[in-house]
């Protein structure tokens, strides 16, 4: 007999009291956990995400061990971006790296246009095989947001400072827009694919864009972002945003249309609402405290927990993703302290 659906995370999502505080974990997928890393002797990122029935497998393990509310797909935020004629290759103890970045009008005007079912049928297939067969809990899919993939676009790999990327904002800011728009056309087309194919929630990844000031944000950002959130408003998912380091960028995606906002470990529930974010919550524990030892671990998640219950509209995650060091049976544990811990009577 199947499970019954498990709803939870949709209802907190949209901001309706639940029985428990439910979670899930970015990077929950892969990571740590030892079938995946098995898979990894063989096959690369890209060679799972290509192949449905891997990719699907990977998605639902944490699922399945953990006990979680939600899957996140398997991928990365680079995987549309060769269907703009991006090349990317993601090379082992650095990240994606791209060997044409963009430095001109003429490099921006030169990129293609994603058409999903052509360009990622593998990503709306491995969708539509968890969606359809395989799982009881909502699937969440996901894209960067346009800063953040202009940031790898730029700078040609990853950053600490965002130099290059912040030199041709100021000083090419034709080309710039006109990037922003080239992203935030991608962004439109390939979440409404993933939804279409019966992803039930999307998050945002603004991973870097806290690198920006607040003014510099709402100039040469919040206009794409807007766009891209009121476009997919049609779609009736809930829409997650989240970034790491942008405590001052919080008031400015509470006046975006998403649902829920993401919080790394740095503010916490409390000094949100006290800074007037009225959305949903999502986080947000530190997850170098998972390498700590389990009564720090209860501890910490406690006083989330705790907030979590008094605020009453907060969905537990981390502040930012599963790190390749924290064991699989910390992460189940983790899941049961939650649902226990905050379990309504």
């Amino acid at each position: 007999m199947a499970k019954q659906f498990n709803d939870t995370i949709l209802k907190a999502y949209n901001g309706e009291r639940t029985e428990y505080t439910p979670a899930w974990f970015m990077r929950q997928a892969g990571r740590s956990q030892k079938e995946y890393r098995k898979l990894k002797e063989k096959y690369s990122l890209f060679e799972i995400t290509h192949q449905p029935e891997l990719c699907a497998y990977v998605t639902r393990l944490p699922v399945e061990h953990y006990g979680v509310d939600a899957a996140i797909l398997y991928k990365d935020i680079m995987s549309p971006l060769p269907a703009l004629g991006v090349h990317v290759e993601i090379k082992k103890g650095i990240g994606p790296v791209i060997d044409n970045p963009i430095t001109n009008y003429q490099d921006v005007e030169g990129l293609g246009i994603i058409n999903p079912e052509q360009d990622v049928p593998y990503v709306l297939d491995t969708i539509r095989l968890l969606t359809e067969e395989q799982l009881d809990v909502p699937l969440i899919g996901f894209s960067g947001a346009p800063f953040t993939l202009a940031s790898y676009m730029i700078e040609g790999g990853p950053s600490k400072n965002y130099s290059k990327t912040k030199a041709l904002m100021y000083s090419q800011p034709d080309v710039w827009f006109a990037l922003m728009d080239k992203l935030a056309d991608m962004t439109i087309a390939y979440v409404k694919a993933q939804i279409d194919a019966g992803a039930r929630a999307i998050q945002i990844f603004d991973s870097w864009v806290g690198a920006l000031s607040a003014e510099d944000y709402r100039y040469y950002i919040k206009p794409v972002m807007k766009r891209i959130c009121s476009e997919l408003r049609s779609k009736h998912v809930p829409l997650i945003v989240f970034g790491v380091g942008a405590r001052h960028l919080l008031l400015e995606w509470n006046d975006l249309p998403v649902d829920v906002i993401g919080l790394d470990w740095r503010t916490s529930i409390s000094e949100a609402r006290q800074m007037g974010v009225t959305k949903v919550l999502q986080g947000n524990l530190d997850p170098t405290v998972l390498l700590a030892d389990w009564e720090t671990i209860e501890s910490k998640t406690k006083v989330i927990l705790d907030e979590s219950m008094h605020d009453g509209r907060h969905v537990f995650n981390l502040g930012h993703g599963v790190t390749p060091d924290v064991k699989p049976a910390t992460l189940k544990k983790l899941t049961e302290l939650i649902h226990t811990y905050s379990k309504r009577s």
